[in-house]
């Protein structure tokens, strides 16, 4: 077969590499599933504290109901494990399609549950079944994706082209929010809470066949089908490989993924700090539906921006800057909030959530996807990514605990927790090893050689 200037070596023999397929199927993947996953973060800040949990407390309810926000991470750990596994063993393909399938599942069940004051308990436990479901189902999309998008990439570009998938979860976001805005912006407040926050959860249906349709036309990247025609057959479970060989990446990258506290303390606890009657704000939800929106339309138009500046200044260096600034900043978004001003809150959820934390957010991906070999690449990134989510998700939650309605000072008191939490995940990107100017092949001979794995290992 003769190579072509879109082949690339030894892989040529096997297919082409396809950056830009690649990126339009993570981009369009994450999107979708991301549409699922963030539709519940958002309603369970502005509907579920009333529909599925008693009401006669209302810090209760608020905490409750950001713990089922949570507890869709709870699972990711085991999704991480076992897609992971999955897709390094069986191709990236494969775990894409499923994973799609399953969320689709899911979300669409949420919007047909009953509510508390028709079932009881059963409905919050039903609710948490699913959402279970969710977190399992999306620990094996960014992963995935964004391993599939790295081995198709040329070195020059990985930072640019992966960022799509991260842009594809912004863009989720924003049809999240798009769904809920005019419903809660025309239909009464009542009908709103009774029925009207069901339609965008139902819509996922469609979500069901897209994902099928777009992920089934996707190739496996020509180093990841190379490297599975080798006699390497036989070789340790994904996740007994990471621990031995690769322990210490594990734990930066868990970690670092902390960074997303950013996020809880401006987009999950903030919502319900700047809407929920307990804190006497008297932000309406459609208000902040918009903040929202604003915030993940800033940052579809910055990832592809800092991925770019990746591949020219490096990961590392933008993932310390924009995690630490973020974190710092956040206590300011908070103060907005508690000014009462509009305008403000819009301004610093832009610089924090728009800016700041997409310099993170828009390179973590493949800085983490270059930390690991080919053979657990998936299985490396999903299982730090998602136990840092796990512990991370219950940030909003422990937020609420340590500022209930009532305490004085909440921006500098959860502002201080973020920046903290942030200098943390700081330091250990700084521990990290830099991946400035290497190629892939480098960085595969770099984990791969101290610790080659025999042919028959378990």
């Amino acid at each position: 077969m003769n190579t072509s200037a879109g082949d690339f070596g030894p892989e040529a023999s096997i297919g082409r590499r396809n950056p830009k397929k690649a990126a339009i199927s993570g981009w369009i993947g994450s999107a979708l599933e991301y549409y699922d996953f963030a539709l519940y973060s958002t309603v369970s800040a502005l509907v579920f504290p009333s529909v599925f949990f008693p009401s006669e407390n209302p810090t209760v309810a608020i905490i409750a109901s950001l713990a089922t926000y949570a507890v869709g991470y709870v699972s990711r750990p085991l999704g991480a494990v076992v897609l992971g596994a999955y897709g390094d063993r069986h191709g990236r393909k494969k775990v894409l399609v499923f994973a799609m399938l399953l969320m689709g599942v899911a979300t669409f069940a949420v919007g047909l549950l009953p509510t508390y004051q028709q079932v009881g308990l059963l409905a919050p436990a039903l609710l948490v079944a699913l959402r279970l479901i969710q977190g399992f189902a999306v620990a094996g999309e960014l992963g995935g994706a964004s391993a599939m998008i790295v081995e198709h990439s040329p070195d020059a570009k990985r930072g640019f082209f992966a960022s799509f998938s991260l842009q594809g979860t912004q863009v989720g976001s924003i049809l999240a929010t798009a769904a809920l805005l005019p419903l809660s912006a025309f239909l009464p407040a009542e009908q709103f809470q009774t029925w009207g926050w069901r339609i965008p959860f139902l819509l996922s249906a469609f979500v069901i066949l897209a994902g099928y349709l777009i992920r089934r036309r996707v190739q496996e990247p020509p180093a990841y089908l190379a490297q599975a025609e080798k006699a390497e057959v036989k070789r340790r479970f994904p996740l007994v490989d990471l621990l031995r060989s690769h322990p210490w990446v594990l734990v930066r990258c868990i970690i670092m993924t902390f960074t997303n506290v950013i996020g809880m303390a401006t987009l999950i606890f903030g919502v319900s700090y700047a809407t929920q009657k307990g804190y006497g704000i008297g932000f309406s939800a459609g208000e902040f539906l918009w903040v929202t929106l604003v915030a993940n339309v800033a940052a579809v138009i910055t990832i592809p921006v800092f991925g770019a500046l990746s591949d020219r200044i490096g990961r590392r260096a933008l993932m310390i800057v924009g995690g630490a600034g973020g974190g710092l900043l956040a206590a300011a978004y908070l103060w907005a909030i508690d000014q009462r001003s509009l305008v403000l809150v819009f301004v610093f959820v832009v610089i924090v959530q728009g800016a700041l934390f997409q310099m993170w957010n828009a390179t973590f991906a493949t800085f983490f996807q270059e930390q690991f070999p080919m053979r657990i690449r998936v299985t490396g990134f999903a299982v730090s990514q998602n136990i840092g989510l796990m512990i991370a998700s219950f940030f909003p939650s422990i937020f609420t605990a340590i500022a209930p309605p009532g305490t004085a000072n909440v921006p500098l008191v959860i502002g201080g927790a973020t920046f903290g939490i942030c200098v943390v995940a700081a330091l250990a990107a700084l521990l990290s090893s830099d991946t400035k100017g290497k190629t892939l092949a480098d960085l595969e001979d770099e984990k791969t050689a101290p610790n080659r794995l025999s042919t028959t290992g378990a």
